[in-house]
């Protein structure tokens, strides 16, 4: 796993730095990275979906085969559908802020008319609720209530970091089966997906570079693969995520990593202990409006031919389980349908190619 990290980041690395990358985002077209935004997200809202109907045992390969989950208890289906409908009520069907905003100032100047200063001070309140934190919160909560006694196997203290030593067949498995079918998937999920996403939410804001994105994916993989840290990306998932729970500005994010250092550097391993008991169907429930918010930035498709290429991309991903392929076949389609921009496209892809060489 380390191994096809540190290959799939020098890809990363080599593409961002020579401007491959740039080139590659103003080639793709919009209509085929709805497709990939719009499989990723179904996919991830079924696996959630499972995870709240199912018990898992993410120490098993087949985890997702387990037991119907049981409607009573600290991780039943009562809790999920409660937590499901507190973000609803909370952050709505769109995107919570602007969408949010709108229709609680629409709320708020229909009581004002009729003078209910009181219901009106309620709904702006419950608009401005942390819901994903509040849920995350019950969760661990939830989590000490199923094993108490797991308070004695916390270790304060960091966890000791070691080189990993990766094996010649290490490095020739991962290349083969990490690398080759992942490096697609980064590309477009990591990379294109969030620019393009980026810019969609933050019209306003300044433009994310596709350059910057890819050099940055390779950079922080080839640092931390190297000391067992899991590969990790920008994923288009988690900026959906971020953004349906209210997160509009890189301040977030940075609380966010600043937390997430003082619990790896307070608790190192021992965390997992915690995450091990904490309620699965409440995860799945998180999972579920991230998938959706990133899902539904597909709304915007209007004509039907970029729909039509957008619905063949996003089928052909879920049902072959493979983004490439659902690109590849999504790129196809786009190209049947609109046989002048083949051209148009030949003549940017010579021109980038020979500035590049110049």
């Amino acid at each position: 796993m380390m191994a096809a990290g540190i290959c799939t980041a020098g890809a990363m690395l080599l593409l961002g730095a020579t401007g491959l990358m740039n080139l590659i985002y103003k080639l793709i077209p919009r209509c085929v990275v709805r497709g990939i935004q719009l499989s990723q997200g179904l996919s991830f809202a079924l696996n959630a979906v499972e995870y709240v109907r199912k018990e898992q045992d993410f120490s098993k390969p087949n985890y997702g085969n387990g037991e119907k989950r049981g409607w009573l208890g600290l991780d039943g289906l009562i809790l999920s559908i409660f937590c499901a409908c507190f973000i609803v009520i909370v952050s709505g069907c769109g995107e919570a802020g602007e969408d949010a905003g709108e229709e609680a100032g629409e709320v708020i100047i229909m009581e004002v008319e009729n003078g209910d200063e009181r219901e009106r001070a309620v709904r702006k309140a419950i608009a401005s609720l942390p819901s994903a934190f509040l849920v995350f919160s019950l969760g661990v909560v939830f989590a000490f209530i199923r094993k108490p006694k797991m308070v004695y196997e916390i270790r304060f203290g960091p966890s000791r970091m070691e080189v990993v030593k990766i094996s010649k067949q290490a490095w020739k498995t991962g290349f083969v089966k990490g690398t080759i079918p992942q490096l697609p998937l980064s590309v477009l999920n990591s990379v294109i997906a969030v620019c393009k996403l980026s810019n969609d939410l933050f019209p306003a804001g300044k433009r994310l570079s596709a350059t910057s994105v890819s050099v940055t994916v390779g950079a922080m993989n080839l640092v931390g693969c190297w000391f067992g840290a899991m590969p990790c990306c920008h994923g288009a998932g988690g900026l959906a995520g971020q953004y349906k729970f209210g997160g509009r500005s890189g301040t977030c994010v940075v609380i966010l990593g600043v937390v997430k250092l003082g619990l790896g550097l307070a608790l190192g391993s021992t965390l997992v202990v915690v995450l091990r008991e904490f309620p699965v169907g409440v995860l799945g429930v998180l999972l579920l409006f991230a998938g959706i918010e990133l899902a539904m930035a597909s709304r915007d498709v209007n004509s039907k031919e970029d729909a039509f290429a957008m619905l063949v991309c996003s089928a052909v991903s879920l049902v072959g389980s493979s983004a490439a392929l659902g690109f590849l076949c999504g790129i196809v389609v786009h190209l049947l349908l609109k046989p002048d921009k083949v051209v148009m496209m030949v003549i940017k892809l010579v021109c980038g190619l020979k500035r590049r060489c110049c």
